[in-house]
This record gives C-alpha cells, structure tokens and sequence, in this order.
C-alpha cells in the first residue's frame, strides 16, 4: 500500500509541520505516509470556482490512474478512527495506492470530488486547513494503533 496525502497549501505554520512530523515519526516502516503539497492557486480578481479548478488541475496531475482517491469534504460521509483503521487495512490487503486530498481555502472543485472513490467528513464544523493536516496525521496513526493494539487509543 502507498499512501499520499495531497494538501492544498504551501509554507505552513511551523506548529503544523511539527505536528505532521511527529505523526509521521510514530508510524512504522510499514506505514509510511508521503505528505505532497499543492501550491494554492494565487487569490485575485477570478471566481472561487476558477481557483478550485486550478488547484483541481494539480491534484489530478499529482494522481495515477491506480490512485484510490479520498477527498476530505465537509459534506463527506462522517468518519471514525475504526472505520479509518479498516480501510487501512482493506487498502493494504489489496495492495492500493491512495491519495487523501485536503482542498485550499475554497475546499476540493466538484471535479476532484466526482472522481473520488470516497468522501470523508471530519466533522460539519469548518476547520482551518493547516489544522486539518494535523488532524489527519493524528488520526492515521490512531488507526495504525487501533489496529496494532497499541495502548495509544483506548476507544470505547
């Protein structure tokens, strides 16, 4: 299994790059998560719906055609660590490649989200999205330890 995470952003906070790096640092070798960021489209006088195509235009390009694609989407299917820990696991049983992509401040284009073979919520509260690559780093290795039984997550 290869898993990218395709953000829309560039020159974070130096809290979320710590908070993505520490993340990254617990998961093991066999779970390695390449973090790929997506130049903003520049903000001007176009519409919202042509910035969303820009940074449409490089998250496809960033894609294969064996990608599964999951765009994180506040109108997504609401997501829990355990449902994210067995994707995890069906991912690796079937040896994909996934990408995860995190939209820029106008979120994913309907384009990106048609191609999407699933659309996660983390929730209907709208969240800053350098926050939100702190939040997936965080629950990728929640599910990682759900699944090793590791005492990190003590759900339920």
């Amino acid at each position: 299994m290869r898993l990218r995470v395709l953000a829309v952003g560039q020159k974070m906070p130096a809290w979320v790059d710590q908070g993505v790096e520490e993340y990254a640092r617990r998961l093991p070798r066999e779970m390695p998560v390449e973090w790929l960021d997506i130049p903003p489209a520049k903000r001007g006088g176009a519409s919202v719906d042509q910035y969303q195509q820009l940074e449409a235009d490089a998250i496809c390009a960033k894609l294969t055609r064996d990608d599964h694609l999951v765009a994180l989407d506040v109108s997504g299917t609401a997501i829990s660590t355990e449902v994210i820990a067995e994707r995890i696991d069906q991912w690796r049983m079937q040896g994909q490649q996934v990408s995860i992509a995190i939209g820029g401040p106008d979120g994913l284009h309907s384009r990106v989200l048609d191609m999407a073979k699933e659309r996660w919520s983390l929730g209907r509260i709208t969240l800053p999205h350098p926050l939100v690559r702190v939040i997936l780093s965080e629950q990728l290795y929640r599910a990682w330890s759900v699944r090793a039984g590791h005492p990190y997550h003590r759900g339920n």
